[in-house]
């Protein structure tokens, strides 16, 4: 099977580059985790020019022609001082953005670097920042702000946009469509064909839902940059109690391009809010991230794109604290439904 590249970001003080005097750490920490396969160089795909869309309604909002890239993930099209769009993944899991190189020649004048540690899922690595003015996509304006710069592995993105400034935001993705609308939160109700899940922030925005993994109470990470499902070893320990099930092992690949290896596994039905998830698969192993936020004691998982792509439509209110579902016609890939009576509680 080919390897995975999960991104994973922490940034803080420069410590070892001799050449660089160590700068203070951003305020704040950048996180993120999105898997892409190693093997596909944003030079292989073609330039499709991402337009915004402005929709002219009473409530000013943003639409944008989004694509889902080859691993499922959501591209946003978002300019940064005025240039653009540059295609960022956007992720849920990030606490800040980035961007590769050839997105920092664009944008930066390359004297004006900075150094920062930078932690992915497998390792750490001393990385460049620069600063901007402005990033903008839909009602969400950044800045100034700074941009760690890091290797080129968004699977054809130039770099992805993080959760800062998504404090009062509602994200609105139509995979039906591919459109991608982000606008001010309204404390909106969720549609009446919307399922809707109550999410809890933690560690400065991540979001969080309680779930049971067949019996297994576990929490539930929101990572709209993930390509895969991961779990930590306490969830696989707890899962083992009751039965073992066949894996694959599979390499993770960070973006300082350490190596990790975990094992795929499908998973028991993963309740959440009124849904019920079959058919998921998990890849189990002794993740940083993990131990990074301190989630190693208690079965945690991060639900990727495999998990929400497979919808026909999700919200996330950052304001409500909801995530909304809208779940696909019978002849999805896999099987999401409604929670029968009496058959989960939420805790």
């Amino acid at each position: 099977m080919a390897p995975l590249c999960l991104v994973w970001l922490t940034v803080s003080a420069a410590q070892a580059a001799p050449a660089v005097p160590a700068v203070p750490a951003p305020p704040q920490a950048l996180a993120s985790s999105a898997p892409t396969p190693a093997t596909a160089p944003a030079s292989g795909l073609p330039e499709v020019p991402l337009e915004e869309v402005v929709s002219e309604q009473n409530e000013p909002k943003f639409a944008a022609p989004t694509r889902r890239d080859r691993i499922g993930r959501l591209w946003a099209p978002v300019k940064i001082d005025g240039k653009g769009p540059f295609r960022l993944v956007l992720d849920t899991g990030a606490s800040h953005s980035a961007v590769i190189q050839r997105t920092a020649d664009l944008l930066a004048d390359p004297k004006t670097e900075e150094m920062v540690v930078v932690t992915g899922v497998t390792g750490s690595a001393i990385v460049p920042t620069f600063r901007v003015s402005s990033m903008e996509v839909g009602e969400l304006l950044l800045g100034p702000t700074f941009l760690p710069i890091v290797p080129d592995v968004f699977g054809g993105a130039q770099g992805v946009l993080g959760r800062e400034g998504l404090a009062d935001m509602r994200i609105f993705a139509d995979f039906r469509r591919d459109q991608l609308t982000i606008m001010h939160s309204r404390n909106q109700h969720a549609g009446f064909d919307f399922a809707v899940i109550p999410l809890k922030l933690v560690h400065d925005g991540l979001l969080v839902a309680d779930a049971l993994v067949g019996r297994v109470r576990t929490h539930a990470i929101i990572d709209t940059g993930a390509q895969r499902t991961l779990g930590n070893e306490a969830l696989r320990t707890a899962l083992m109690r009751n039965s073992h099930r066949p894996s694959t092992r599979e390499d993770i690949i960070g973006v300082t391009l350490d190596v990790q290896s975990g094992d795929n596994q499908p998973a028991p039905p993963i309740f959440m809010g009124k849904v019920v998830l079959s058919g998921v698969r998990v890849t189990f192993g002794d993740m940083y991230l993990f131990e990074h936020w301190d989630m190693t004691r208690e079965p945690t998982m991060l639900v990727g794109m495999d998990v929400l792509g497979s919808f026909d439509a999700i919200v996330i209110d950052y304001r409500t604290h909801q995530l909304e579902l809208r779940q696909r016609s019978a002849n999805s890939d896999w099987l999401s439904r409604p929670v029968a009576p009496g058959e989960y509680k939420p805790f």
